[in-house]
């Protein structure tokens, strides 16, 4: 694991050691919180809180050298700013987007990026999740960039996800819908497809003014019945003609570290 000097604290301004000093030196001192783990508190976080403790928890993964993968969404955002406090600390180290956006911002705070094509083996891959169940398996896909994610995660040597509390499920599908990535040619056809295996599914951002992936793609946001085993539906799910890619990141195996509402992080 890549750690950070005094001079670059990996959690927000507020935010303590979960031991409960505050010194810049305790930001890497393995500190008591869930199941022994190494975290950072404070009291009273609420969602942007927490995923700022899990956020700044997996920027201390990063080490010189390392190319990584870099996710796309709200906390993904929240990691790429604590990176580039990093990179100006003096980490070097190279990051491959899964989103135009997510390049945009790292380019913004100083981080260097490549291609999966000029690096195609990844040291680490880090990203955010909409579910997690007790497994790891996971949905993702909210954030629009599930095709090049799956891409990049499968790249990685190694995966690390972000979440907060509110991601954390029993069941796949049970507070979000499964995204899955269409072509645009006859996703009418797609979707009818879909409804057969069980899907409800629903065009993200409407007929009138779809949201486009960054490959041009289009996105159906299927719910499906509370009995339905999505992750036995994957490879039927995929088979669709003109599905692309589904939301649906199952056996992958995560290390998962889960801002809470007390302020520690904890890892699964």
């Amino acid at each position: 694991m890549g750690t950070a000097g005094a001079s670059t604290p990996l959690y927000p301004e507020g935010y303590i050691a979960a031991s409960g000093e505050r010194s810049a030196e305790a930001i890497d001192t393995p500190a008591p919180n869930r199941g022994g783990r190494r975290g950072w508190r404070k009291v009273g976080c609420d969602q942007a809180g927490q995923k700022a403790v899990a956020a700044r928890r997996a920027a201390a993964e990063v080490a010189d050298g390392m190319v990584v993968g870099l996710g796309t969404g709200s906390t993904a955002a929240v990691l790429l700013t604590a990176l580039g406090e990093r990179v100006r600390a003096g980490l070097r180290f190279t990051g491959v987007p899964t989103s135009e956006a997510t390049a945009r911002q790292a380019r913004e705070v100083g981080i260097a990026l490549v291609t999966l094509e000029e690096r195609p083996d990844l040291d680490l891959d880090i990203d955010g999740a909409d579910e997690v169940d007790p497994r790891g398996d996971m949905v993702k896909g909210l954030g629009g960039a599930l095709l090049r994610e799956k891409i990049v995660a499968c790249a990685a040597r190694r995966l690390v996800i972000m979440v907060d509390e509110s991601k954390l499920v029993a069941r796949l599908g049970e507070k979000t819908a499964v995204p899955v990535e269409v072509v645009p040619f006859g996703w009418t056809r797609t979707a009818q497809a879909l409804r057969a295996l069980g899907a409800n599914p629903v065009l993200r951002g409407g007929a009138a003014s779809p949201f486009v992936t960054d490959g041009g793609n289009l996105i159906l946001d299927c719910r499906f019945p509370a009995a339905a085993d999505l992750a036995a539906l994957a490879g039927p799910v995929k088979a669709v003609v003109g599905v692309v890619e589904h939301g649906l990141f199952t056996g992958m195996r995560p290390t998962v570290l889960i801002g809470h509402a007390d302020g520690t992080c904890e890892e699964r």
